[in-house]
């Protein structure tokens, strides 16, 4: 999903060099990167990569060995953090009190007037619902309770971290549009995950990180155009195997399955190829394109690392 926001220039987070230590073990290793005002910016790596510990050091819960950031073009103190809604390491509420009070719990801490309740429970779509009890909640249920609770208040920005962890393919969805939802009127996010699907669908910006260090960021757009699959075939394979050899736009061939898996570049064109093995008497049988993953990308990335 590309923003359309065209404010996307205020820093809204601003981090230098962070390091965290656990004894020997080196948790996140001197990573630096800006999170821009409208953008959702997505913490990708497997687990044990350094997303739950960075955030962890940006809300003030652990302390940094070394390195700055910055909130909103400001030092972090408890004002900058009274900006930020925060769902880290899932929802966490009274299983015996109802999902309204649960809130007015949260709303009390935050300083927050009671009447937002209504507003971020009709957001999430759990209204009807105000007065369950969270014990009665699905998972799914429980995770747009949180966001709920994230969303208290209006604030600057959501840090949201693996916001579909456990849910099941409906949960992931409604949590995803939820999401959306906020994206599109504007809400900055940051959302830390693993997985790679759930980044691809709904961040615009990404930090892929491994071991603690960070082996790309900048837009997700970007990070998975680069290189096309090109799957092809024809009767006479070997034939379309040597008149592909003069075709400019292919890197790399690969025969798989009476098949020909082709890595080609950003301007190639399915027409343009077409047209160039009909001059040469080729009728293709078979041909398909399509963009690397996100997937594809971060394994190639991670595995190169």
């Amino acid at each position: 999903m590309k923003s359309n926001n065209p404010a996307l220039s205020e820093i809204v987070l601003s981090a230098t060099g962070l390091q965290k230590r656990f004894g020997r073990l080196v948790a996140v290793n001197n990573i630096s990167f800006q999170v821009e005002k409208g953008s959702v910016f997505g913490l990708l790596g497997p687990n044990g990569s350094g997303k739950s510990t960075t955030l962890g050091m940006l809300l003030s819960v652990l302390s940094p060995d070394g390195g700055t950031f910055q909130w909103f073009g400001e030092a972090a103190d408890a004002a900058q953090r009274r900006k930020i809604g925060t769902m880290i390491e899932g929802p966490n509420f009274y299983t015996y009190l109802s999902a309204y009070n649960n809130l007015k719990i949260n709303a009390t801490i935050k300083e927050v007037p009671y009447t937002d309740i209504e507003r971020v429970l009709r957001k999430v779509g759990l209204w009807e619902r105000k007065n369950s009890k969270y014990k009665t909640f699905s998972t799914g249920m429980k995770q747009r309770l949180g966001i709920a609770n994230a969303l208290l208040g209006n604030p600057k920005l959501l840090i949201l971290d693996e916001p579909t962890n456990g849910l099941d393919p409906q949960g992931i969805a409604e949590v995803r549009d939820l999401i959306k939802e906020e994206a599109e009127r504007g809400q900055t996010i940051i959302l830390a995950s693993h997985l790679l699907d759930e980044v691809e669908k709904v961040c615009t910006h990404l930090a892929v990180l491994q071991k603690g260090n960070i082996l790309y960021q900048g837009e997700t757009e970007a990070f998975i155009k680069g290189k096309k699959r090109v799957e092809i075939s024809a009767d006479d394979l070997g034939a379309l195997r040597q008149a592909l050899q003069d075709y400019p736009d292919i890197e790399k061939i690969v025969e798989k399955d009476n098949m020909l898996l082709l890595e080609v570049k950003p301007e190639f064109q399915a027409q343009e190829l077409n047209k160039f093995l009909a001059q040469k008497g080729i009728v293709l049988n078979h041909l398909s394109v399509e963009k690397h993953a996100l997937e594809t990308q971060f394994l190639e990335l991670t595995s190169k690392s």
